[in-house]
C-alpha cells in the first residue's frame, strides 16, 4: 500500500505553516514533507512532528533566495561555498527533526555558465553533500523538473540526472523522481519507473496539466500507484501538488491510503 506524505509547502495553505502539522495529521497522513525549513524554529517544528504523531520525509538543502527567483545554486560554479554551507545547515535541521532526506535543486543555468562548467559544478557539490549526509544516514536525492514551471531549470530528464548520480558514485546519492514533472517532459512513466526504481529514493505526485490532486487531470493514478506498490517500492509519495479548491476538499482521491 502507497504511503503518502503531505507537502505543506503546497497543502493547507488554508492555514499558517505551523497549524499545517496538525490539519494534516487529522486527514490522515503519517508523513510530512514541504521545501524549506529555515524561515522556522528547528524545535517548533519538532514539537508539532512529535504532538501531531507525524514523521518528517524530507525537505529540500538551501537553494538561494527563491523570492528573488533562485531556484537552486548547485550548479552554480559561483556559489560553491553557499551550497556548502547550505548542506551545514540543513543538517542541523535533519538532526533535529529525524528526517533522513534531503533533496537537492540543480538550479537555474546561470548566464554565462555552460553546461559542462554546470555539470562539473552539480558533480563536484553532490560529491561534497553525500558523504556528509551518508554519514548521518540520510540519503541525498537529485530531483529533474520540467522546463515549463521553471524556465532555465538545468535538470530536465531522468536519463541526465540518472547519468550524474552514476558519475557521482555514492551509495546514498538517489534519483526524486516527480510524476508530474516527468510526464510533462518524457512520458512513458510506468516504463521509466521500472527501469530505475533501484535508484528512485522517493516519488511526488500531482495530476497534469494544473498540477492539482489525481483525479483532475490525465494521469491515471490508480494503475501507476498500484504499479508502484507492485515493483516492491517501500519508500514515501510526496503529495505535491496544488489543490483545486481548499485542501480537504479534494481528498477523497487519497482516502484509501490514509489512516482515518
Amino acid at each position: 500500500m502507497p504511503k503518502l506524505a503531505a507537502n505543506l509547502t503546497m497543502m493547507f495553505n488554508e492555514w499558517e505553516f505551523l497549524k499545517r502539522f496538525k490539519e494534516a495529521s487529522n486527514s490522515g497522513f503519517r508523513g510530512v514533507e514541504y521545501l524549506f525549513p529555515y524561515e522556522f524554529n528547528k524545535k517548533d517544528i519538532a514539537e508539532e512532528l512529535l504532538e501531531n504523531e507525524l514523521q518528517q520525509i524530507l525537505f529540500d538543502l538551501p537553494a538561494g533566495n527563491w523570492d528573488v527567483g533562485d531556484r537552486g545554486i548547485a550548479v552554480d560554479p559561483q556559489r560553491r561555498k553557499e551550497f556548502e554551507d547550505g548542506v551545514g545547515l540543513a543538517l542541523e535541521y535533519a538532526d533535529v527533526l529525524n528526517c533522513s532526506i534531503l533533496t537537492c535543486l540543480a538550479g537555474i543555468l546561470p548566464s554565462g555558465v555552460s553546461d559542462s562548467v554546470a555539470r562539473t559544478t552539480l558533480v563536484a557539490n553532490l560529491s561534497f553533500a553525500a558523504p556528509l549526509l551518508k554519514q548521518k544516514g540520510i540519503n541525498l536525492l537529485l530531483e529533474p523538473i520540467n522546463t515549463i514551471d521553471i524556465p532555465g531549470y538545468w535538470l530536465n530528464r531522468t536519463s541526465d540526472a540518472i547519468s550524474i548520480i552514476r558519475e557521482v558514485n555514492q551509495e546514498n546519492l538517489l534519483l526524486q523522481y516527480d510524476i508530474y514533472h516527468m510526464q510533462i517532459m518524457e512520458g512513458n512513466l510506468a516504463k521509466t519507473i521500472e527501469d530505475n526504481i533501484n535508484t528512485i529514493g522517493h516519488f511526488q505526485l500531482a495530476d497534469n496539466p494544473g498540477r492539482n490532486e489525481p483525479g483532475t487531470g490525465e494521469i491515471n493514478y490508480d494503475y501507476l500507484l498500484e504499479y508502484i506498490d507492485n515493483l516492491g517500492y517501500e519508500g514515501w509519495i510526496g503529495c505535491e501538488y496544488k489543490p483545486y479548491s481548499v485542501t480537504l476538499d479534494g481528498l477523497e482521491w487519497a482516502k484509501p491510503y490514509l489512516n482515518n
